[in-house]
């Protein structure tokens, strides 16, 4: 469907100022995918237009079968492009199409999945940004908001969840095809790409809390899975509901609020009142703390989007960091204060924001609000500096203003727009308002701007430089003194600064170490003075918060891409944290950091050494309880002797999950066995087992291995994304396998043409993940005239451009 139009900004402003929809009623009838692949919806639309006479288009990607608009049958052969003419519009409209969709395989908008134990059908769909046109007719736009009333008919053994409650199940007649009816509570007024229905013979698990009606679905083979998580998941559910809505001033206005679990999905989707997860999340072995610190923030980041997003509702897809920086920001807030997780922010910074620094000091940068002429733009715009460097942006406003003013802003925003689309400067205006402060200049500074500014600390001031020609973003910081002293390090003063230009005269104390953006406020490349970096360095587990021992592992790997620091210094840094690291917050995250600082920024002939001595960290940290399942991970990850791989084989006795890990180590290593993988296939209730005994053998130094793989990921597409996605990812890119992965790299652009424009998670899985982790100049050329040609798709081309960079400062800290 290559040739479906993308909506542009003019269409969408000229359609908005024309029309406006008063609901949608929408039939969809599922029966046709318990066995085939056909997805069926008659979509009436009612509508009223300023122009009596006028003319306009509807959304529809599929098989139009009919089209009446206001009694007059229009012919269905003028759909093109994705798009039905309507002309003649009245003042008041009532537009009726049905049509049909069989692309349900793809994961474009719906997707049918087949679970491999039990052979259950499940579907789900996903419409964001404008895939909802591919499901029923409609003006796929996010300003022209209206309630949606779904009907829905499916097999009589399956559940149908949509946005609200049903208000009857019916069974239905044979002479009506037989199965039953779903009739759902009118939604509130939503743009169309938050609405949703899914269906199948999901496991239900329900609770009522806080006044809200909570429920959680999964499908049958993982209901174990479910029923172990729900009390942790509804207790999240409760706290968040209860936080977001005191502080936001709006209780969430509606009593139900589900949350169903599906197979083979990237991520999860903020639909009003029916959020939609990877069922990846439900762990199939028990998860460590940093894997429910990631569920608990994705819990919370779509529950903060029925505030911002669907209750306010960003007019074009330029304001989409209205969306995602501010669920980004909301749910680390909120896990703070209103979850056990309250070291989130230094998981944040160690984490994800790490990202965000690469992709805004890449080629691939851009301003956190960008031009966005297409909707297909926008979707290049879903990135780490939508999400993190605009999460970090807002919490850097909030200690601008204050925290006091911050919140006061968004309730008058909230209560100024529900229901509403609004652009940026309504955000910005409320704050501002609420703190006594003109944001304006603020705004264009940080919001309009690409790139990262850089912060020295040099001779009494804090020199400040930016990446483009205009002056440095003011920032909003704290510079933390600490003395060396026998038991450690004792701060001395923390001091606030609010800088202005190039250069901000500052009155530090003496002190052996000045940590400069102490407690992580602001969004920038620090570089604490030469004496400062020596001491951070060597004394950073000394550092008394997670955040700021956070914080010297981000600026160390700033440096390290950067080429101001040697990857053996950073890597001797890390292992020393993580010798003496407690908060759960940041384990998993220096663990994870120190593994790739061993097997992709080290000179080859260092990765045996590193990948030894992380491991025997690692055995170290499996001693602690608390510690013992993430060691264990970052052990199988690393084990570089029969020592190391004696203890893994006993405690994956009881730990399927880590038994994988180790097969997968052990054929990585050359020691693959068939006997070993079909035993663990016996053992795993996992529905998603075979997946990882492919990883398995996948990891092995061997081209037909490779090939295997390959046919899976990018032919079958039968990967499904989330962990499984990524545990395929590093079986396949297995560091000292350069030789038999070089080939892989040209293979990866061959592919490009077949990923460009669709799904939006399986482009993001697909191309960001396993973006080629070895390569030769041929090929970062070709990518690099790939990425520069003006037709090459934007997602595309961000993928290109950061890999590429990434690629040649690897390099750079590899030949050092």
């Amino acid at each position: 469907m290559t040739d479906i139009a993308s909506l542009t900004r003019e269409e969408a402003a000229r359609r908005a100022a024309l029309i406006s929809v008063q609901r949608y009623d929408v039939n969809v009838d599922l029966r046709g995918l318990y066995e085939g692949d056909l997805w069926a919806a008659t979509s009436t639309v009612s509508f009223t237009s300023r122009e009596p006479g006028a003319s306009t288009f509807v959304d529809c990607v599929g098989t139009v079968t009919s089209v009446t608009l206001n009694g007059r049958d229009l012919d269905p052969a003028t759909a093109e492009n994705g798009r039905i003419p309507l002309p003649d519009l009245q003042a008041d409209n009532v537009l009726v199409v049905s049509h049909t969709q069989s692309d349900t395989r793809s994961g474009t908008a719906i997707l049918k999945t087949v679970d491999p134990n039990d052979k259950l059908v499940y579907v789900w769909s996903t419409f964001e940004p404008d895939m909802a046109r591919y499901a029923f007719a409609c003006f796929d736009q996010p300003d022209l908001k209206a309630p949606h009333g779904f009907v829905v008919d499916a097999h009589e053994t399956w559940t149908v969840t949509s946005n609200s409650a049903p208000d009857t199940i019916e069974d239905l007649d044979g002479d009506l095809g037989g199965g039953r009816r779903w009739t759902f509570t009118d939604t509130p007024p939503l743009s169309t790409y938050v609405t949703v229905v899914n269906g199948g013979p999901f496991h239900e698990v329900r609770s009522a809390r806080g006044g809200y009606d909570l429920g959680l679905y999964s499908r049958q083979s993982l209901k174990q899975f479910l029923e172990r998580d729900a009390e942790e998941l509804f207790d999240l559910t409760d706290r968040g509901l209860a936080f977001f809505g005191e502080r936001f001033g709006q209780p969430f206005p509606q009593v139900r609020y589900d949350q169903v679990f599906v197979p083979n999905m990237g991520g999860a989707m903020e639909n009003w009142g029916s959020v939609t997860w990877t069922d990846s999340v439900l762990y199939r072995s028990l998860p460590t703390f940093g894997q429910r610190a990631v569920r608990a923030q994705i819990l919370l980041h779509e529950m903060a989007h029925m505030w911002f997003g669907d209750l306010v509702t960003m007019r074009w897809w330029d304001d989409l960091w209205l969306n995602e920086a501010f669920a980004s920001w909301a749910s680390n807030w909120a896990g703070v204060n209103a979850t056990d997780f309250t070291d989130e922010w230094a998981t944040f910074l160690s984490g994800e924001k790490m990202g965000g620094y690469r992709q805004d000091m890449s080629p691939a940068t851009h301003p956190i609000r960008g031009d966005v002429p297409d909707v297909a733009q926008a979707m290049a715009n879903f990135d780490a500096i939508t999400y993190t460097k605009g999460a970090s942006v807002l919490k850097q406003l909030m200690a601008f203003v204050g925290e006091d003013a911050f919140v006061g802003g968004l309730r008058s925003y909230f209560h100024d727009h529900a229901w509403g689309n609004t652009r940026l400067d309504d955000l910005m205006s409320a704050v501002g308002a609420a703190a006594g402060r003109d944001l304006s200049d603020w705004t264009v500074a940080w919001l309009d701007r690409a790139g990262t500014d850089t912060l020295r600390l040099e001779d009494g001031r804090i020199a400040a430089t930016s990446p483009d020609d205009q002056d440095p973003r003011p920032h909003r910081l704290d510079v933390g003194s600490y003395a060396v002293s026998a038991d450690g390090l004792t701060l001395v003063a923390t001091t606030s600064v609010e800088t202005t230009g190039t250069a901000t005269e500052i009155d530090l104390p003496e002190a052996d170490l000045h940590l400069l953006n102490a407690g992580d406020q602001t969004f920038a490349a620090v570089r604490p003075d030469p004496d400062s970096v020596r001491v951070l360095l060597e004394r950073a587990p000394d550092l008394p918060t997670a955040v700021d021992r956070a914080l010297a592992v981000v600026t160390g790997f700033q440096m390290l891409s950067e080429g101001e620091l040697a990857a053996d210094d950073l890597f001797a840094c890390v292992l020393d944290l993580l010798r003496r690291e407690k908060s759960h917050a940041v384990v998993e995250p220096f663990l994870n950091t120190a593994l790739e600082i061993a097997q992709g920024w080290s000179a080859p002939e260092r990765i045996p050494e590193h990948l030894g001595e992380l491991a025997d960290v690692a055995a170290v940290l499996a001693d602690d309880p608390d510690l013992v399942l993430p060691a264990l991970r970052t052990l199988a990850a690393s084990a570089a002797s029969d020592e190391h791989l004696a203890r893994l084989d006993k405690a994956a006795l009881e730990d399927v999950d880590l038994a994988w890990r180790v097969a997968t180590r052990r054929a990585a290593l050359g020691r693959y066995s068939e006997d070993a993988v079909e035993a663990l296939l016996a053992r795993d209730p996992d529905p998603d087992a075979g997946i990882r005994a492919l990883a398995v053998r996948t990891a092995r130094p061997e081209a037909h291995a490779k090939d295997e793989a390959w046919v899976e990921l990018f032919e079958k597409r039968n990967i499904p994304g989330g962990p499984m996605l990524g545990a395929m990812v590093r079986a396949f890119w297995q560091p000292q396998q350069g030789e038999v992965l070089l080939p892989y790299a040209d293979r990866f652009l061959d592919e490009i043409p077949a990923l460009a424009g669709g799904g939006m998670l399986a482009v993001f899985g697909l191309m960001f993940g396993m973006f080629p982790q070895v390569a030769d100049d041929a090929f970062v050329e070709r990518a690099q005239d790939i990425a520069a040609n003006p037709d090459c798709d934007p997602t595309v081309r961000a993928a290109l451009l950061i890999g590429t960079d990434t690629l040649a400062r690897k390099e750079r800290s590899r030949a050092a």
